[in-house]
């Protein structure tokens, strides 16, 4: 038995609706840019650019439900509405079609950004690490296996803050589409069960402030909430 200086942390999970078993999640990757008119809001051209990807740590994990404090060091925290990819399967260098069978499930999730230290980093240049993967910013729904769905490759996507909807689109606008971001993301890296895919936001990103309470939805996984509390 292995003698540890400190308690191992939790493992970081998500609930799969209808059964009391968990997904545990060990990476999360997250495609830069994948609608169109968002990528075209960011400033960039949808018609050229490659997938691209960033990561958060799977610690910033946080159930739909919940209050968050307003995050340190941002006045610009900004919402992205996202469909995530639970994977089921080990994948490496696979085609488009056989990605597909890798999709054990799906959720709604929350890309929660600091736009302006993202904004720095761009200008400078660095990674997004600050802006993207901190505490508390990846919001996640329950887990909807794939096997009660089917392939979900269309339906609306929105989002509201304090009841004013901010954001509307539809999962067949995606650039790149499921099957070709995990073909795609496996030459990069062996894919694994545990490992989620937040597949980019449509257009409509913006600021919130303590007080506000996001309410998004995704045609057949149902809503996922946030409220904003004060900052710490």
């Amino acid at each position: 038995m292995s003698n540890f200086v400190f308690p191992p942390a939790e493992i970081p999970s998500a609930a799969v609706r209808g059964t009391d078993a968990r997904y545990a999640v060990s990476r999360i990757f997250c495609v830069g840019r994948n609608y169109a008119d968002h990528a075209r809001e960011m400033g960039a051209d949808p018609t050229r650019e490659p997938p691209f990807y960033f990561t958060k740590p799977a610690t910033a994990l946080t159930p739909s439900g919940s209050m968050v404090p307003y995050p340190s060091e941002t006045q610009n925290y900004h919402y992205e509405m996202e469909l995530v990819l639970a994977i089921g399967a080990p994948v490496f260098k696979v085609t488009p079609d056989a990605a597909v069978a890798a999709i054990w499930g799906y959720a709604a999730g929350l890309d929660m950004t600091r736009r302006d230290l993202q904004a720095v980093a761009k200008a400078a240049g660095r990674p997004w690490d600050t802006a993207k993967g901190f505490d508390q910013s990846a919001i996640l729904g329950d887990i909807v296996r794939k096997s009660e769905l089917g392939l979900l490759a269309k339906g609306a996507i929105t989002l509201a803050v304090n009841g004013v909807e901010k954001q509307r689109g539809d999962l067949a606008e995606m650039i790149w589409n499921q099957a070709e971001i995990v073909s795609n993301l496996s030459h990069l890296y062996h894919l694994h069960p545990g490992d989620l895919i937040y597949t980019g936001t449509p257009a409509g990103v913006g600021a919130v402030v303590a007080g506000d309470v996001i309410v998004g939805r995704i045609e057949g996984l149902g809503e996922i909430t946030l409220t904003i509390g004060p900052a710490e």
